[in-house]
């Protein structure tokens, strides 16, 4: 019974995410309907909105994964966890990032064609943070089958890999410096 509570619960939550990915599309539809001459700050302020989503996701996942390192296989604790892991990832992260890629592709187009040695920079970092994104679902995934076998020390430094590619990120972005 627990299994397909779980179960519902997450097709619930996986509607929910659907159904604001939905709304977000059709809100945008009509901004750049309403609006085309000031749609490129609203794409920007969206795009901002999301990357704040993204790396708070992308903060706080590893640390729920070092804790999680450290509980016991079966546990409440640990079972705990991955109910958290799961909902963080599909239902702020994975979103989150499908919108910072969405609207910042379309601001490198509209905004800078592309051009820039700060933008190529930028694009290169998110590309790698985007693998980190995929090496963390990985790993909820093996932390949802109980198959883990990293010990916590790796996820503390994997928690600090985020951070780095967001500073680099905003000074490139900030300073332009190239």
């Amino acid at each position: 019974m627990a299994g397909m509570s779980n179960t519902n619960s997450a097709g619930q939550a996986m509607m929910r995410m659907v159904i604001g990915i939905a709304a977000l599309v059709v809100l945008t539809a009509l901004l750049f309907l309403a609006a085309p001459d000031g749609f490129y700050l609203w794409a920007k302020a969206i795009h901002v909105l999301a990357v704040i989503s993204w790396m708070a996701g992308m903060l706080y996942l590893p640390r729920l994964l070092v804790y999680h390192a450290d509980a016991e296989k079966g546990s409440v604790q640990s079972e705990t966890f991955k109910v958290m892991e799961r909902r963080l990832l599909r239902g702020i992260i994975n979103p989150a990032m499908i919108v910072t890629w969405v609207f910042g592709l379309w601001l490198a187009w509209k905004g800078f064609g592309f051009q820039g040695g700060w933008l190529h920079g930028k694009i290169a970092l998110v590309l790698v943070l985007s693998g980190i994104h995929g090496y963390l679902a990985g790993a909820v995934r093996k932390f949802a089958e109980d198959r883990n076998e990293k010990p916590a020390r790796h996820w503390r430094i994997v928690n600090e890999v985020p951070t780095l590619l967001m500073i680099a990120i905003v000074i490139l972005v900030v300073v332009k410096p190239f």
